[in-house]
């Protein structure tokens, strides 16, 4: 029973972490804002990962800095990890339970994640 709920807890801090990195995206005008629900497959590595990308590189940066920051002010958290400010191509930020993607369009084309998690349970965010 115990570890059901502590379950359902870790699900719904997911879920919300989750919305908080999709709100930080939509303030810096993300295309294609996809959510990847990973949990319920086997062995899976994350909650959930969040993938859109941006035109340039300079939006990219902008869209990873406004997620930082809608995360840090809504739940005070930092990622545990983040990578590829070097040259914006492609940005990767660790919660642990949300990893967040963010591409430029053509380097997005190229590694096509979403193809890779086929199997994960998909949303598109408007």
């Amino acid at each position: 029973m115990q570890l059901q709920m502590a379950k359902r807890k870790k699900s719904e801090a997911s879920d919300m972490l989750a919305d908080i990195v999709v709100k930080g995206m939509q303030e810096r005008k993300a295309a294609d804002i996809v959510k990847l629900n990973l949990g319920p497959l086997t062995n899976s590595i994350t909650d959930y990962f969040v993938i859109c990308h941006g035109n340039s590189r300079t939006q990219v940066e902008a869209i990873a800095d406004s997620v930082e920051s809608e995360v840090k002010k809504a739940i005070g958290i930092n990622p545990w990890h983040r990578e590829g400010f070097e040259n914006c191509e492609w940005i990767l930020l660790d919660y642990f339970d949300v990893v967040v993607h963010i591409f430029q369009s053509e380097t997005r084309s190229f590694y096509q994640l979403e193809r890779l998690w086929a199997d994960a349970e998909r949303t598109n965010v408007s």
